[in-house]
Parts: structure tokens; C-alpha cells; sequence
């Protein structure tokens, strides 16, 4: 495409053409435009310069298009549409939308939030496409970049929180989906249950324990382990691995000792055999929350899937999730 030849293009010209066209008559078409018989001549001799042809050849009846006119009056409605088209505000119908969405997500957040919009979202809009990834230490860059359209993330909420509205890169919008709290996963039969029912449950206790860890972001610490830093206090990994899933398993069948958010304890325990214990400390709750950039925010398409999947979560979470306040659950 020459888009500097297209530059000097009037595309009012080729309105007033094809005017013309479907009437075929100067005074008619003058009458419909708006304009005066002889700013409409005027235009027509344009589009004859512009063109390099007659266009029309006046006769009794009125204007007759040339062989050249015929063939621009075969494609020009279309055009003329289009443009149009382009003119208007975007549009986004689910029942027919065959559009792409992709999104991170946290992976222990998957088994509590996936399976709560992702059939809603494929009944209303069934040819759409969902692209699902792993939230990893590259995510937020990548909703900067508009590689992604949504993620899901969770943080730690203290005041040293290095995610906070104040420090998300320009752009990115956030809405917190839930809150959740840290409990502790033993397999069963685990001393640490002992330690419950004879009330020495506590953080000497649970420090003296081996502990699997999930690397997440790339970090291998948690916040957890940061606070606990603070008092000179620090938790024995012996194991660090990168899923939920596999930490769960080597709790299962280990010694060891696997702290992580409630929401995934309790589909944990509906696969291996694991009991959760609470957190024996205070600490800061997490919060699960949903990120997109503000350029997508006058976009239907984005719009009715944001809304999907809060009114979808809200309805299920209802309220902040939060781990037995004390004893043992499995």
C-alpha cells in the first residue's frame, strides 16, 4: 500500500461518488448531500482528475456511469462500510466472539478460581480462546507489554509489601478477588499432630521442623520466611521445589513440613493424605487479586470478561477465606 499516494486522496470525494451513483442525477444527488448543483459539478470534476476518467456521460435520463464508474461502483459500498465501521466504537458480542484472551496465574490460586469462571465464561462465549500461563517473575512485565491480558497474583499484605497499588508499574490496574491465610500441611500420622493435642504446638516447635518450600518468582524465600528473618529466627528448607502440586506430594510422603496458603491446603488434602495444622504465629493475611492494564479498560471484550470472572469468584468466595483457627483439619 502507497500510503502516500493515499494521503492525497479526498475520501469525501468518494462519498459524494457514490452518491452519485445511486442516483444518478446531479440534482438529486446535490439535493441528498446537502450542496448547491454547482459545488456538486465542482467535486464531480475533482473526482474526474482524481480518477482519470468521466465517470459519467450526461444523457436525457440523467447521468450514465462509464465502464470505469461500473467497475468502482462493484467495490466502493464495501469500502465505504468499512471505513465506516472503523468510525465506530469497538464492539464485542460472547456468542459470537472468536477473540483470544490469555492470563497468569498463581498456581495456588488455580484449583480455587479456574474451575469457578472458566465454565461460565466458555458457556456465554463458546469460541473464544483462553491462553493460561504460569504467573512467574517475568508476568508483570508482560501485562506491561500487553502480552497478557489479565493475571492473577498473590501477595503477602504488610507495609514492606513490594506489591501495593503504590508500587504497580504504570498502567496496571488491580481488584482484590480474596483474602487468604497460611496454614501448615503434615502427612498423616506426623508428630506435628502429637504436638497439637498435647498443646506444644508453637513457633519453637515449628522451627525445629523440616520444611518443603515452593519457589515462587524465582524467590526461594516467602514473606514468611523475611518476617521470621527479622527476629533472627529462620525455618530449615530441606526441600525446594516449583509446583504446589509436588510439594504436596513430598508432605505426603516425607517428614517434612509444607506451609502454604488455606485455599490450596484444602484441595491438597482431597489428594494425598495430609492433615492441616494452623500456623502456630500471627501473620499477615495474602490476597489474591486480579491485574490488567488501564488501555484495555474502554474495551468491551475485556470489560465483559473482567466482570465474568468477579461476579463468578465473588460468588463462590462470598467472604475472605480463612484457615481453623486452631486444631486439626483434613
Amino acid at each position: 500500500m502507497k500510503l502516500d499516494n493515499l494521503a492525497r486522496v479526498d475520501l469525501n470525494l468518494l462519498v459524494i461518488l457514490q452518491v452519485l451513483l445511486e442516483e444518478q442525477s446531479v440534482t438529486r444527488a446535490a439535493r441528498r448531500l446537502h450542496l448547491t448543483q454547482s459545488a456538486l459539478s465542482k467535486n464531480l470534476t475533482r473526482l474526474r482528475d482524481m480518477l482519470g476518467d468521466p465517470l459519467f456521460q450526461r444523457t436525457a435520463r440523467g447521468l450514465k456511469p462509464t465502464a470505469h464508474a461500473l467497475q468502482i461502483a462493484q467495490r466502493l459500498p464495501g469500502m465505504l462500510e468499512s471505513l465506516y465501521d472503523l468510525t465506530q466504537p469497538p464492539g464485542f458480542t460472547p456468542a459470537s466472539s472468536e477473540r483470544q484472551f490469555s492470563f497468569a496465574m498463581v498456581e495456588s490460586a488455580y484449583e480455587t478460581l479456574i474451575p469457578q469462571f472458566i465454565g461460565p465464561l466458555l458457556k456465554a462465549a463458546p469460541n473464544i480462546r483462553l491462553n493460561s500461563y504460569v504467573w512467574t517473575e517475568n508476568s508483570m512485565q508482560d501485562l506491561v507489554l500487553g502480552q497478557l491480558d489479565f493475571a492473577i497474583a498473590g501477595r503477602d499484605l504488610h507495609p514492606q509489601s513490594g506489591f501495593s497499588v503504590e508500587h504497580l508499574p504504570e498502567g496496571i490496574e488491580h481488584e482484590t478477588l480474596f483474602t487468604d491465610k497460611q496454614v501448615c500441611l503434615v502427612r498423616e500420622g506426623h508428630e506435628a499432630i502429637q504436638a497439637i493435642t498435647a498443646g506444644y504446638w508453637d513457633l519453637d516447635y515449628y522451627l525445629s521442623l523440616s520444611h518443603v518450600q515452593v519457589r515462587c518468582e524465582g524467590n526461594e524465600w516467602w514473606a514468611l520466611d523475611y518476617h521470621l528473618a527479622k527476629s533472627n529466627q529462620r525455618r530449615h528448607l530441606s526441600a525446594t521445589v516449583p509446583d504446589f502440586y509436588g510439594a504436596a506430594s513430598i508432605c505426603a510422603h516425607s517428614e517434612l513440613i509444607f506451609t502454604l496458603p488455606s485455599s490450596f491446603a484444602r484441595h491438597a488434602c482431597k489428594l494425598y493424605p495430609l492433615v492441616q495444622l494452623p500456623l502456630p504465629l500471627d501473620f499477615i493475611p495474602l490476597a489474591y487479586v486480579l491485574l490488567w492494564h488501564s488501555r484495555n479498560n474502554s474495551d468491551p471484550g475485556h470489560q465483559w470478561l473482567k466482570q465474568t470472572i468477579l461476579d463468578k469468584v465473588d460468588q463462590v468466595i462470598g467472604s475472605p477465606i480463612a484457615p481453623p483457627e486452631g486444631g486439626v483439619s483434613t
